[in-house]
């Protein structure tokens, strides 16, 4: 059934299947975010803390600086993107059906990136008072 696959040796069988090539990329993407939000949540936690209180209008010039507007971004990217990361190791490995899989995988990406193009366009809509 499968003849071509027996006649490759077992290292061109490696380097096209399996976790030898993506899997390590995600894993590695995996890590580096994690790494990368470390800072970030410090940051974002003790923005929240020190804004405890604040209105709308001290918010705004919190968020209007540079420094607090490029973090922002930063922690809603990449945030983002571990979550989708993180989501998608869930679904392979706890969704049986390939299809569904596949389809699951797609809607997860699209809504990780809709929320985190939404949080980055509202970030620069209050920084720039549009």
């Amino acid at each position: 059934m499968f003849a071509h696959y027996n006649l490759r040796t077992p290292l061109g069988r490696a380097r096209g299947l399996g976790s030898a090539t993506e899997g390590l990329h995600h894993w590695w993407a995996q890590r580096l975010t994690a790494l990368a939000l470390i800072p970030l949540t410090v940051w974002f936690v003790a923005a929240v803390v020190g804004l405890a209180g604040s209105d709308y209008e001290q918010f705004v010039n919190w968020l209007s600086t540079p420094y607090n507007a490029s973090a922002m971004i930063l922690f809603l990217g990449v945030s983002f993107h571990h979550a989708q990361l993180g989501m998608q190791v869930v679904i392979e490995d706890y969704v049986g059906n390939h299809g569904w899989r596949i389809g699951t995988i797609v809607v997860v990406k699209f809504i990780c990136c809709g929320l985190g193009a939404l949080g980055i366009v509202s970030t620069l809509i209050v920084t720039f008072g549009v």
